[in-house]
């Protein structure tokens, strides 16, 4: 296995390793809003990372929350992609499960659009995987 084979190889596991983590993450904010556990909870740090890809930068805000759960736990987690209205200090609904508080989400349930972004993200992880395999098999 050469050089070329080696990365066509590790951007396979790369796009498996996204693809388990969007599903991960999808199925534990499903869960919060399916238990039916909520808190007040409030923003006591927020912060923004920017990525730059081929010249383009890609923004994400995050929020750190805390919250304390219904049996009296004080519970703090961090969440991106939150509104880039919600500013330290502000109060939002916690959607949480009992077995695993530090998984909660401050987004509202949307288990559509959820279900919809997380398909077109396995659709295009899918795709680079096919083709990685195909270009392992054919070569480059």
């Amino acid at each position: 296995m050469d050089a070329v084979d080696m990365v066509f190889v590790l951007l396979i596991i790369g796009f498996l390793a996204a693809a388990y983590a969007i599903v991960r993450r999808t199925r534990q904010r499903r869960a919060a809003w399916e238990s039916g556990l909520t808190a007040r909870g409030r923003v006591v740090r927020q912060w923004r990372t920017t990525q730059v890809v081929n010249n383009v930068p890609r923004t994400t805000q995050w929020h750190e929350y805390d919250y304390t759960t219904a049996d009296g736990r004080a519970v703090v987690f961090k969440e991106g992609g939150g509104p880039h209205t919600r500013a330290v200090g502000d109060e939002a609904t916690v959607y949480y499960t009992a077995e695993d508080p530090e998984r909660a989400t401050a987004a509202p349930p949307q288990p559509g659009k959820d279900t919809a972004s997380t398909a077109f993200a396995l659709v295009l992880f899918g795709a680079g995987v096919v083709l990685m395999i195909k270009l392992l098999v054919t070569g480059p």
